[in-house]
């Protein structure tokens, strides 16, 4: 950071300042966490020679352990890409009106999950429904961890509520498809033939200033091979649109390498359940009672609002427990 020519490519520059910034916030977490078990040790020393202090060193040790609580769940995120920026896309199921506002829900959760960490949100794409709500959005998230906390939400998503839309006030459950890959800078195994890609240019469809929605600057690329559609329209020039775009396509079809490497994996050791529309992974339940449920680790609360505002991380948390000890035992039954 301290070259001559580090600001010379800006966007690379800001990538490693942001990067340098979260290593900065690591390590100072680790030295107030060494701090207060110094000062620990002090009062439990000053308490033996007779200081009535049992009172400090219970606030202490509590605290003390609440810091390592948050370090120790920093340690689940191992993954050789939970430290990339996510792309998350969301897709209304069935259900017309019903599906898109639950999708524009989501969208909301998220976002205020993401304000909550401080992390930047940059809408990719998106299709509005006809009356509310949303058929599709593509979100790109940045920041410390980004794809390793989200990597949990990639799945069904279930809803069960009185629907607004409903005029005889009928329950009505709805879904809705949640995608989270990591925005990875360069695949080097990934190589596109261009024979192989559809590129289609249209006018943007969302917020934007002068030019945004009246020239053909938004880009959707269709790999052919995989059937895989990947478009890009928040930026204003035609070329970064396509550029975001391919990276993207790069990312999912890396993405979709892994997942059929698992998948073998999976079915080797007979556990293997396919990834089908039916097998959400959360219940959202607004009545008859409240319930966010997440049915991979039994987590759940009662807290659905509060959950809908983004207070996702305790789902997040139980399951990078729930893969890490899912992963343990498959290595103890192999050994």
């Amino acid at each position: 950071m301290s070259g001559a020519d580090f600001w010379q490519d800006h966007e690379r520059a800001q990538q490693v300042s942001r990067y340098a910034a979260e290593l900065r916030e690591e390590i100072a977490a680790w030295q107030a966490l060494r701090s207060s078990a110094t000062e620990l040790q002090e009062l439990c020393a000053l308490a033996q020679d007779g200081e009535g202090l049992q009172q400090d060193i219970e606030h202490k040790l509590a605290d003390l352990e609440m810091q390592f609580g948050k370090l120790e769940f920093a340690t689940l995120f191992s993954g050789p890409y939970d430290r990339d920026p996510a792309i998350l896309a969301i897709h209304a199921g069935s259900g017309g009106t019903e599906a898109q506002d639950w999708t524009a829900m989501l969208a909301r959760m998220f976002t205020r999950f993401a304000d909550r960490k401080g992390w930047e949100v940059t809408v990719l794409s998106e299709s509005r429904g006809e009356d509310v709500g949303l058929k599709s959005i593509t979100l790109r998230v940045q920041g410390r961890f980004a794809y390793g906390y989200l990597k949990s939400e990639a799945g069904v998503h279930r809803l069960v509520r009185i629907s607004p839309f409903d005029a005889e006030k009928m329950r009505h459950t709805t879904f809705a498809l949640v995608e989270v890959i990591p925005e990875l800078e360069e695949v080097s195994e990934i190589e596109i033939d261009p024979k192989d890609l559809r590129i289609d240019t249209f006018m943007s469809g969302g917020k934007g200033g002068q030019s945004v929605n009246t020239t053909y600057s938004a880009v959707r690329i269709v790999h052919i091979p995989t059937n895989i559609s990947v478009s890009c329209q928040n930026e204003r020039s035609q070329q970064q649109n396509k550029e975001t775009a391919m990276r993207i396509l790069k990312s999912k079809l890396h993405q979709l390498n892994l997942l059929a490497q698992e998948k073998k994996k999976s079915e080797l050791r007979g556990d293997y359940q396919s990834a089908e529309w039916g097998n959400q992974i959360r219940s959202y339940v607004l009545h008859p009672y409240k319930m966010v449920k997440d049915h991979r680790t039994e987590y759940e609360t009662s807290d659905a609002q509060g959950v809908l505002d983004g207070a996702l991380e305790p789902f997040m948390e139980a399951y990078l427990r729930h893969e890490l000890q899912e992963s343990d035992r498959f290595a103890k039954a192999n050994k």
